[in-house]
Parts: C-alpha cells; structure tokens; sequence
C-alpha cells in the first residue's frame, strides 16, 4: 500500500500537472490567453491540487452548473519551490517542536500544505493522503507569470468518464485517468511536510 503521505502526480521531467475548478468567467479566458487572468483574484489564496481523483470527489465530477475542470501545467521549478516554502496547516509533532512554533510559521507562510484522504474512482475515501498546496496572495502572480506553461480544459473528459462510471463502465473510465506516480522530493521537504523521502 502506498505511504500515507507522498506527492502523486502527472509529470515529467520538466512539468507537473495540477488540477483546479473555475466558473466560466475566469476559466475562458484562462483557456484562451493559457494562464489566468482577471476576474481571478490575486489578493487571495488558491489552492492547487495534482490529484484528479481528489479533485473529482471534491467537484462532484464538475456537476456544478457552468463548472470547468482545469489541468495546469506547472513548471517543476516552480512546483518545487512552492514546497520548498509551505507550512503544513495542522501543528504535526513530528514537524514542530510546540503549537507555538507551528503558529508563528504558519503565520509567515506564503504557501500553505493540507494533507486530505485520496480517493477511489468512485469517491471513497482511501487510507493514504493527497496533497493540496495552497498559494497566498504573496506569491500567486508568480505562480500565474512564471510558472504556468499551459492550461487545458479537462470538463469534456470529465464528463465523459462520469458517464462510463454512471454506466457501469468503470473498467473504461478508468482507462482516461491521468497517469500519476510518486513525486520525488528532496529530505529537507520531505522533513518539513511529512513526506516520505524517495
């Protein structure tokens, strides 16, 4: 069975795909310009997701009404130092000496890590964890200038693996999943968000 915490992904030797949700209005003209621009807000935090099972659980496979299932290509470079800087979102022992040195961090991030159940492709809750990594207004404009090399809309694939799984087909649906492996990191963040070292 797999660690409970490790980075599973679609990548390659210089990208990595993560997964996000977004109303017409700021998905268009994202997939038209490939990378984001306003209505999306760059004084908040957004939170970027490499598992497309988490993400189908959590978007109720983009049922919501005019909703876009986005697949964006991030330079490793970029992906990296996101983890590199982030914080983990719980005050784990074996990260933090005390509540008090977690808070104090926390408070300092610009990039925040929550670790939450990954799923089955029917939406069950499996005994590992995947990775969310949330970016803060501080460094968001360098995610969307710097690190985005393409956006592609995955709302059409989407909608046709729900109907397979609707159909009984899951057999098939699940020849549409993205490819995701164990993404290496190096100890020091393995360390810092507990993760185990490849």
């Amino acid at each position: 069975m797999p660690a409970q915490y490790e980075i599973r992904a679609d990548y390659d030797s210089q990208s990595i795909i993560a997964y996000q949700t977004f109303s017409p209005d700021i998905a268009l003209p994202a997939l038209k310009e490939k990378r984001f621009v306003p209505p999306l807000s760059f004084n908040r935090m957004t939170w970027i997701k490499p598992s497309f099972l988490w993400l189908m659980e959590r978007s109720n496979w983009g049922r919501k009404t005019g909703q876009y299932i986005l697949a964006v290509c991030i330079k490793r470079s970029g992906w990296d130092e996101a983890l590199s800087l982030a914080v983990l979102t719980h005050p784990e022992n074996s990260v933090f000496k005390n509540a008090e040195e977690w808070k104090k961090q926390f408070d300092q991030a610009i990039v925040h890590v929550q670790w939450d159940p990954k799923r089955s492709i029917r939406g069950a809750a499996l005994p590992y964890d995947s990775i969310q990594i949330g970016l803060s207004r501080h460094i968001i404009r360098r995610y969307v200038e710097e690190w985005i090399i393409d956006i592609q809309d995955y709302t059409p694939l989407v909608k046709k693996m729900y109907d397979l799984l609707k159909s009984g087909e899951v057999d098939k649906a699940k020849k549409h999943l993205p490819k995701e492996r164990v993404y290496p990191v190096t100890e020091a963040v393995a360390k810092r968000l507990m993760i185990i070292p490849t």
